[in-house]
């Protein structure tokens, strides 16, 4: 018999009426099938969805009332080697540096970090952390170093270390999106030829400014320092500062070195208007490796062994 009609006059209904209808009416019946399991499950079972914790693991009821398993990742066995060797103490500096070079084994040259939350507020103005650090054993890292500087002016930029250098040329490139460089360098008088490029610098951090020092009336001594491992410092909008100071082939000495240089430049740039802590926490790191808590009560104290 022909299903009863949700609209139109009984009789003159169209083809297209007809599916309608029944469609409306198949989606009532679901949904009523639907809200009838669920309110008997939630009775009988704590978990209406099938979910549920079973020896441990989650557990999904399937389709056909099979019982699958999902299991967090397991830790490597690299990872569980390297935790063993780990205290859950805070570390003097040089402590936290020996182990890290110890645990240290993946493929590759890892970096060391540092990552200090300070007690400061980035989105007041007097407390926005910027600056620049000169590492005085280096970064260990290749930093590829481009100058916009008049054309007369290139080949002595190219003499003092940069890897490219040039006007219209460079400015070309830039607007094509061809940024072959680590850092960018001008002087003050050429910024407005490059401000129009902000939108294709700014997103890859290589905006020159005169906080990150890449804005210098003296490009070839600040080609010299980006080149003996010159890094901005600065903080992010939680106050978080998150630099490397080296590689795991460094000698530890040298690592020590580094790091002091960080801590005094933090140091040396502490907003005036911060009378409580300065430090709030910080770690050292590896690329792969786990992450360390100094003991600041030491650090501050330039207590380092």
């Amino acid at each position: 018999s022909p299903a009863p009609f949700l609209w139109g006059t009984p009789g003159r209904e169209t083809p297209t009426m007809r599916v309608a209808s029944r469609a409306v009416l198949g989606v009532f019946a679901l949904s009523a099938c639907a809200l009838f399991l669920i309110s008997t499950s939630t009775h009988s079972q704590p978990d209406a969805l099938g979910l549920g914790v079973a020896g441990g693991a989650l557990t999904q009821t399937g389709v056909r009332g099979r019982s699958m398993q999902t299991h967090a990742k397991k830790p490597s066995r690299r990872f569980r080697a390297i935790m063993e060797k780990v205290e859950k103490k805070p570390y003097k500096a040089m402590e936290a540096i020996s182990l890290l070079k110890e645990v240290a084994s993946a493929k590759f040259r890892e970096t060391y970090e540092l990552h200090a939350n300070l007690n400061i507020d980035p989105r007041k103005a007097t407390q926005n952390l910027r600056t620049t650090v000169v590492l005085p054993k280096g970064t260990g890292k290749e930093v590829s170093v481009a100058v916009l500087c008049k054309d007369e002016d290139a080949k002595e930029m190219k003499a003092a270390g940069a890897d490219v250098a040039g006007f219209q040329d460079l400015i070309d490139d830039i607007g094509k999106g061809e940024l072959n460089f680590d850092r960018l360098i001008t002087t003050p008088d050429l910024m407005p030829q490059i401000a129009r490029l902000g939108r294709v610098l700014g997103p890859k951090g290589l905006m020159p400014s005169i906080k990150s020092g890449t804005v210098t009336t003296d490009p070839s001594a600040t080609i010299k320092e980006i080149k003996g491992g010159r890094l901005e410092l600065r903080a992010d909008r939680k106050g978080v500062v998150h630099i490397p100071f080296g590689k795991v082939d460094f000698s530890e000495e040298d690592l020590l070195e580094n790091l002091k240089a960080i801590q005094d430049a933090i140091e040396a740039n502490k907003p005036s208007d911060i009378k409580k802590v300065y430090w709030k926490s910080a770690y050292l790191t590896t690329s792969m490796g786990p992450g360390l808590q100094l003991d600041l009560s030491a650090f501050n104290m330039k207590d380092y062994a």
